[in-house]
């Protein structure tokens, strides 16, 4: 699930991200990458802390278009960013995936070089990704 934010960059050169569907839930940085890994995990303390049905569903960019808050912070500057919820279950789930065995060899012996197992690997791996990419 993604959420859109609200991306403002201060006259003094700070970086925040505020969620109109999740009001309160805010994240500082001092360029794009730190605001956008900060916002990740600004969005998954502010979410996980609600249950699955308490949770607000994301609105997309046309109906954030007629909120009048939201029109008033572009207006000012802002720009529309999305930002994926990732959602810490505190339990592993298996999954069966197919990959490369040249690949796999090297993600074991980098894996154990850092002192992670596979499954560690893969899952920071993806969450350095997933921020890259958001």
């Amino acid at each position: 699930m993604r959420y859109i934010g609200l991306l403002d960059i201060s006259e003094v050169g700070e970086f925040g991200i505020s969620f109109p569907d999740c009001l309160g839930c805010v994240a500082m940085g001092k360029d794009e990458n730190d605001v956008f890994a900060n916002a990740i995990e600004a969005l998954a303390e502010w979410l996980g802390d609600l249950s699955p049905a308490e949770r607000p569903q994301p609105r997309g960019v046309v109906d954030l278009r007629r909120d009048p808050d939201v029109n008033e912070q572009i207006a000012e500057g802002s720009i529309f960013v999305v930002v994926p919820f990732i959602s810490e279950q505190a339990r592993p789930a298996r999954a069966n995936i197919s990959i490369d065995a040249g690949l796999l060899e090297t993600i074991d012996e980098t894996a154990k070089m850092v002192g992670l197992t596979r499954s560690s690997f893969l899952a920071q791996a993806a969450r350095e990704k997933i921020n890259r990419s958001a």
